[in-house]
C-alpha cells in the first residue's frame, strides 16, 4: 500500500511504516498548494496527515481511493467524521503521547499570565526597567484559587493534577459526563457551563473542538467571569471569539489570558492582543517536545499499519467502522 505523508515527521514513524514495507509518497514541493496536495493524495491508498488538512465530502468524493487517515494530532475536527464512517474509513489519532506536555504549556502559560512575564521582559529588551515601583503592573499569586477546566479528559486531568499539587488549587470542570477519577484522586467538582464561568479564577480550555462550540467563549461569557479571572486556551483557537477576548482583557472584564491556540491561526504579527501587558501568545507548540512528537509519530505510524494488516487501529476516533 502507498501512504501519502505530507509533512516531515520524526524518524521514527518513518522507520515503522518503511519496516513494514509500506511505500512513502512525499510532495516534491515544501508548500504545496491545495490541488498539488489532492493529486498526492489521489495516488495513495493511506494517508498520514500533519496539519489542518480538511477531510470533507468533497474531499473523500474527490479521492474514493483512500482507504484509512491516520492523523498527527489529538484533535480530529478537520475531518468530518461522520462522512469517513459512512464511507467505512478509519481515522486514527494520536491520544495520551503528549498530554503531558500540552498541560506543561497551559500550566506555563498560567503563570506566565499571573506574572505578567512578556511584559517584563520586554521592558528590559526596550530599556524600560527603572527604578523600583511598588504598583507597577502587579501580577497575582495563584495559592487556593478555584481551576475551572473546559473538558476534562487525559490533557485537562494533567493540568488538574499540576495545579492541585503545586498551588493547592479547587477542582472544578464542565464535560459531557463526569470524570470519576478526577473526583476520587483531585476532589475534583462537576459544575454546569455557567458555574464554570462564574466560579473560576482561572479557566482552561481542554476539550475536543466541534463547530456547533464555534465563538463558545464570547462577549456575553467573558462578562460573567470574575475580573481577576486568567483564561487559557491551549486546544483550539475556535473555542473563543478572539476580538471579544480583547475587549474583555482591554476593559478590565477579565485580568488575563494565555493562548496556545489563537483565532485564526496563526496569529497576524500586528494583533493587538500580543502587545497587552497581561497576555501570553505562544505558537500552538502544545505538543512541542521530542519525547511528545516523537510518540505522536510512532502512534501514527502503528495506526497505518495497523490498517495496513487488516487490524484495528490502536486509537481510533470512529471504531464504529469495524462494526459487521
Amino acid at each position: 500500500m502507498k501512504v501519502f505523508l505530507n509533512k516531515k515527521i520524526p524518524q521514527v514513524g518513518i522507520d515503522i511504516l518503511e519496516e513494514n514495507n509500506l511505500e512513502i509518497i512525499t510532495s516534491e514541493i515544501e508548500n504545496p498548494s491545495h490541488r498539488e496536495w489532492l493529486e498526492n493524495c489521489k495516488k495513495a491508498d493511506l494517508l498520514l496527515n500533519v496539519g489542518k488538512n480538511k477531510y470533507d465530502k468533497e474531499f473523500f468524493d474527490a479521492c474514493p481511493n483512500i482507504k484509512a487517515i491516520a492523523l498527527f494530532s489529538v484533535g480530529f475536527d478537520q475531518v468530518d467524521i461522520s462522512e469517513a464512517t459512512k464511507r467505512k474509513i478509519p481515522i486514527g489519532n494520536t491520544p495520551d503521547v503528549l498530554s503531558k506536555a500540552t498541560s506543561d504549556v497551559a500550566f506555563l502559560l498560567m503563570q506566565m499570565v499571573s506574572r505578567k512575564v512578556n511584559y517584563n521582559i520586554e521592558k528590559i529588551k526596550s530599556g524600560k526597567w527603572k527604578d523600583f515601583d511598588a504598583l507597577e503592573e502587579l501580577g497575582q499569586e495563584l495559592y487556593g484559587k478555584t481551576l475551572g477546566i473546559f473538558g476534562l479528559g487525559r490533557i485537562g486531568f494533567e493540568m488538574a493534577e499540576k495545579c492541585k499539587a503545586a498551588f493547592g488549587m479547587n477542582i472544578i470542570y464542565h464535560n459531557r459526563s463526569q470524570n470519576e477519577q478526577a473526583g476520587k484522586e483531585l476532589g475534583a467538582k462537576y459544575v454546569t457551563f455557567d458555574e464554570l464561568i462564574e466560579e473560576s479564577d482561572i479557566i482552561s480550555i481542554h476539550a475536543n473542538y466541534t463547530p456547533e462550540q464555534a465563538d463558545l467563549f464570547n462577549k456575553a461569557v467573558f462578562e460573567k467571569m470574575k475580573p481577576n479571572l486568567i483564561f487559557i486556551n491551549t486546544a483550539r483557537g475556535g473555542f473563543h471569539n478572539e476580538k471579544d477576548l480583547l475587549q474583555a482583557l482591554k476593559s478590565g472584564i477579565i485580568w488575563g489570558a494565555g493562548l496556545d491556540a489563537t483565532n485564526p491561526e496563526p496569529m497576524d504579527k500586528d494583533n493587538p492582543l500580543i502587545e497587552l501587558p497581561n497576555v501570553c501568545v505562544l505558537p500552538h507548540i502544545g505538543s512541542a517536545t521530542i519525547e511528545a512528537r516523537n510518540g505522536m509519530a510512532k502512534l501514527a505510524a502503528e495506526n497505518i499499519v495497523a490498517f495496513a494488516k487488516n487490524e484495528k487501529m490502536p486509537t481510533c476516533v470512529n471504531p464504529e467502522v469495524y462494526d459487521n
